[in-house]
């Protein structure tokens, strides 16, 4: 007998004759590098990798979604990533496969009053799916945001609560859209925009600016699917907002859906 040979157990035959829809590795996190309108910004991203797995096969070679990883070295962008997932299910041997990559997006700001100069981060993910030969791609991001309840404003003698709120947003296109574009979008709609740096001057206007842009969660979402409706770019979107409240214990939040392929 050869000592050296090793075995194969993924390899082997399963009996069970169950197909897995997904089958992978969550939750590692690599350095990438992504575009952005003005430059290549370097940063880490945590990757979510499936295929699936036929009935007949036991296991996933979960050792080659790293060996990928560590051989990809290009610029990852909305175009680039379609060839990281083809090339996933074609080393895994899959008919089809998912590739999940959430990472920190830095925008530079400038503050609306003094001009000082600061970076804001922001969640951006992109999702991949082959499915019989087709692909798909949905670019979400999650923009940190000021809102300020209409109704608080309506009953108070004295000011109105306001809290920081994320507005989400996921789109399916059919034509390029820069991840700025669509950060802007949410925060042109919120009742005021984040800045990662204030002075005195500044805080007066971004609480005043809220003061008179009052919106409920319903507001926030309906305002960005109007502009979403009008982009003939945009097949599809999902829109959320969550106001984390700051006189309940609880969140305010409201989505919506649309397939305007299917409208």
């Amino acid at each position: 007998m050869n000592k050296t040979l090793i075995a194969d157990v993924q390899s082997v035959a399963d009996t069970r004759r169950i197909a897995i829809d997904k089958a992978g590795i969550r939750a590692i996190r690599h350095p990438v590098r992504v575009m952005d309108k003005a430059r290549v910004q370097h940063t880490v991203a945590v990757f979510n990798m499936y295929v699936n797995l036929p009935h007949h096969l036991k296991g996933v070679h979960m050792s080659r979604f790293v060996e990928m990883l560590n051989e990809h070295d290009s610029v990852i962008s909305v175009e680039t990533f379609e060839k990281l997932l083809v090339s996933m299910v074609k080393k895994l041997e899959a008919e089809s496969g998912d590739i999940e990559m959430r990472f920190p997006y830095f925008i530079g700001k400038t503050a609306p009053v003094s001009g000082i100069k600061s970076l804001m981060d922001y969640d951006v993910t992109f999702i991949g799916q082959i499915r019989n030969g087709e692909y798909r791609f949905t670019l979400k991001v999650v923009v940190p945001v000021t809102s300020l309840c209409p109704c608080s404003k309506e009953v108070s003698d004295y000011g109105a609560h306001n809290q920081r709120s994320h507005m989400s947003i996921s789109i399916r296109t059919n034509h390029f859209v820069w991840i700025e574009d669509l950060i802007r979008i949410a925060e042109d709609q919120a009742a005021c925009e984040l800045y990662g740096l204030l002075k005195r001057s500044d805080e007066k206007y971004v609480t005043e600016k809220a003061y008179g842009n009052p919106k409920f969660v319903e507001d926030a979402v309906r305002d960005i699917a109007s502009v979403l409706n009008r982009d003939e770019r945009i097949d599809a979107y999902t829109v959320e907002a969550e106001n984390f409240e700051s006189i309940h214990n609880h969140s305010a939040y409201a989505l919506i859906e649309r397939d305007k392929l299917k409208s």
